[in-house]
């Protein structure tokens, strides 16, 4: 079984035992977590779509851990005037793994 969910402005498509990276989640590490915008659920042969979302279909997942990303170097460079600047940037993330899909 399958569900294709949406958090942080993005979807996945996650199975049970399923490990995503999310955008930052306001939650501690060892906690649950429940997804209720579920756009579709599906198994062998058959799949449910929403409408936009499937009603009554709810993923949870617990929570593994906050993070940071790889730094990323951000550099502007100006040729000919002498001019660059360097920045750096490590996006947060919160690491779930998926540990049911009802619906």
């Amino acid at each position: 079984m399958y569900a294709v969910i949406v958090t942080g402005g993005k979807q996945y498509r996650v199975s049970v035992g399923d490990v995503i990276y999310a955008e930052k989640l306001n939650v501690e590490a060892d906690s649950e977590v429940k997804f209720d915008q579920v756009l579709a659920v599906g198994e062998e042969g058959s799949v449910k779509v929403g409408a936009p979302v499937v009603d009554g279909a709810v993923v949870t997942g617990k929570v593994v851990k906050n993070g940071k990303g790889k730094k990323l170097n951000i550099i502007t460079y100006r040729s000919k005037k002498g001019s660059k600047r360097a920045l750096g940037h490590r996006q947060p993330y919160t690491k779930i793994e998926i540990t049911a899909i009802n619906g």
